[in-house]
């Protein structure tokens, strides 16, 4: 399938869901993230997530990377398809850009080679690895940048699409995982 159809197709599936189910959701990914052997690692990248857009809540992820000690990383768009990286502190304040993601407003730059474990937004992926986003490319600049060696886990309120994603680009970087409410894939 092509990413602009399933971008779509999930966008509507993602809206149906009602607030109740989505909590719930977000909680079963993050039980499922401590199944997962990354969590000796000190860097972990996540996003906040856009609540009208009934994103996954990750405050269940952060509150795990906090009780585990991590030092956790939060993305800032920067200009074109760039993101900032800053460290998430007491002092951190955060601010909604254009898009109702919410990020810090400045703070500590933390450098690309330094992240060693990316938790990724996604709307569908394929049993490839392969991912679909809302397509403005942010995600796909930053993981062509990162170490060869970072992890990178999408998370998932849906299960893996059957259909192969077709119209998969050079600078497409696959996940190494993804997790969703039921169950776990790795690539």
């Amino acid at each position: 399938m092509l990413k602009k159809d399933l971008r779509s197709l999930y966008i509507n599936r993602r809206y149906a869901i009602d607030e109740e189910s989505l909590t719930d959701s977000s909680l079963s990914i993050a039980n499922g993230l401590l199944r997962l052997p990354v969590w000796s690692h000190d860097y972990y990248h996540i996003f906040l997530p856009i609540s009208e857009n009934k994103e996954i809540d990750t405050t269940f992820i952060l509150s795990i990377l906090q009780g585990k000690d991590k030092n956790v990383v939060l993305p800032k768009v920067g200009d074109n398809t760039t993101l900032q990286h800053f460290l998430l502190t007491d002092s951190t304040r955060l601010k909604k850009n254009k898009w109702n993601i919410p990020e810090p407003v400045d703070g500590i730059e933390v450098p690309i080679n330094k992240i060693d474990v990316i938790f990724i937004p996604l709307l569908a992926f394929d049993k490839n690895g392969n991912r679909v986003g809302y397509g403005k490319g942010f995600y796909d600049t930053f993981l062509a940048e990162c170490r060869d060696d970072v992890i990178k886990i999408g998370l998932s309120l849906f299960p893996v699409e059957e259909d192969l994603i077709t119209d998969i680009y050079e600078n497409d970087v696959p996940l190494d995982y993804c997790v969703t409410p039921s169950e776990t894939y790795s690539f």
